[in-house]
């Protein structure tokens, strides 16, 4: 009995690191001369869409229990794919701000900061919404967390533009998509 319930508990171990490993090598960024190239906008009004409590409410009260996990499953696969997005935009922001910290400007050096630090939070939350988000994959009904990851990539946006303007005002830095 006592070396079922280990090798179920060394199963599950192993799990959760391949889990980790794959959710880490999905946000890495190749490397590259163009790193500002390699931004994705997101579609930030369709990402608050799925994250909008008041959209599941309403997906669970008119559809059949079983539409509404067919349903909550595309979304979840849809939130999962903004959430790595955000993540891999958070690597290449976290490796532009890490060349803009060398700037001669203290106020360049400062948003470059700013900006590490914010992108390396939205990198974090990202890992951990994604790992969320497969779990609710299992058991659709149960809501994920990655209202972090869109609240953070909101405010990683904003430094983003700043460190932008700071650096070229002519160019700037689109890390959401106009809709």
């Amino acid at each position: 009995m006592t070396l079922a319930v280990i090798i179920v508990i060394a199963a599950f171990l192993s799990l959760v690191c391949i889990l980790g490993l794959t959710i880490s090598r999905s946000l890495q960024v190749s490397a590259g001369h163009d790193l500002a190239g390699k931004i994705h906008p997101l579609d930030v009004e369709a990402f608050r869409n799925l994250l909008s409590p008041s959209d599941d409410a309403f997906l669970r009260q008119h559809l059949s229990a079983s539409d509404f996990r067919l349903v909550q499953r595309a979304r979840l696969r849809a939130m999962a794919a903004y959430v790595q997005e955000a993540g891999r935009n958070a690597a290449v922001l976290i490796r532009i701000g890490q060349a803009a910290m060398a700037a001669a400007d203290p106020r360049t050096a400062e948003a470059a900061q700013q900006l590490v630090n914010e992108a390396l939070l939205v990198r974090r939350n990202a890992g951990f919404a994604l790992l969320k988000i497969y779990v609710a994959l299992t058991w659709p009904t149960s809501g994920p967390a990655a209202s972090s990851v869109f609240d953070g990539y909101q405010q990683l946006s904003r430094s983003a533009m700043l460190l932008g303007r700071l650096q070229n005002p002519a160019v700037p830095v689109r890390m959401s998509a106009r809709t």
